[in-house]
């Protein structure tokens, strides 16, 4: 059981789950505040039926005002300095008794410019707002398949119109002969890849390892590799041999 002195001062106390002690036979209690005993849980039933009387009745909501706090506009510290220059205050203490008595606020531009927008726009007294409404589509263009024969009419000219485009090409380019001078001009010399990056102190070591005995050897065993990676997978045909194809 709880103690009898908890709570007593403080109702605080008695929300607080880590202070309850355990009773025999018994939950361990959360402190939740449940209602009283003639509560009734649930959701209340609504008295409407649906039915004729309801749907003769318009039950409309409220219209709830909202109030807006009006923003005040900021203070126009260059209208006020400029004025009391104007007027002949030259201390800090006339210019604070001018800006108490003084109150000049700044004009919102936006607002202003949509005014002075709207002053300038002079629309007709037949002039009618919103989106015009679109034609209607003619039935009988449907039913003859107009758009159809339109659309293939449009596709078969724009075929043509390449098809003549690549021909020109074509001739174009079959009139132009290449000399000597014009391969001179397009050749671009190969330039050799940059060496790996090696630390300074490696740079004019030469290599210790040789993988082939000679020259010779080496060229034999690349000719080889490349007669033999035909038959082989992988993009650099070292991977395994492929089945025979029939």
């Amino acid at each position: 059981m709880s103690s009898i002195t908890l709570g007593v001062q403080r109702e605080s106390l008695l929300n607080n789950p880590l202070l309850q002690k355990t009773e025999l036979g018994r939950p361990l209690r959360r402190c939740f505040t449940l209602p009283s005993d003639g509560f009734t849980y649930g959701k209340p039933n609504d008295g409407k039926t649906s039915g004729a009387a309801d749907a003769l009745v318009w039950r409309s909501a409220p219209i709830q005002t909202s109030f807006h706090k009006e923003k005040k506009a900021p203070r126009d510290f260059q209208t006020l300095n400029k004025s009391a220059v104007q007027i002949g205050l030259t201390t800090a203490q006339e210019h604070f008794q001018y800006r108490a008595t003084h109150d000049v606020r700044k004009l919102d531009s936006r607002n202003q410019k949509n005014q002075s927008t709207l002053q300038k726009i002079r629309f007709p007294p037949t002039m009618v707002f919103g989106v015009p409404t679109k034609p209607s589509t003619p039935v009988y263009d449907l039913l003859g398949h107009k758009y159809q024969d339109r659309w293939l009419e449009e596709r078969r000219k724009a075929e043509e119109t390449m098809r003549a485009k690549q021909i020109q090409k074509r001739h174009v380019d079959k009139n132009i002969y290449e000399t000597r001078a014009s391969l001179l001009r397009k050749f671009q010399p190969p330039v050799d890849n940059p060496p790996l990056w090696q630390m300074p102190k490696f740079q004019k070591i030469p290599a210790q390892i040789e993988s082939f005995r000679s020259e010779n050897a080496k060229k034999q065993a690349f000719k080889h590799h490349a007669t033999d990676s035909t038959s082989r997978k992988g993009a650099f045909g070292h991977g395994i041999y492929e089945p025979a194809k029939s």
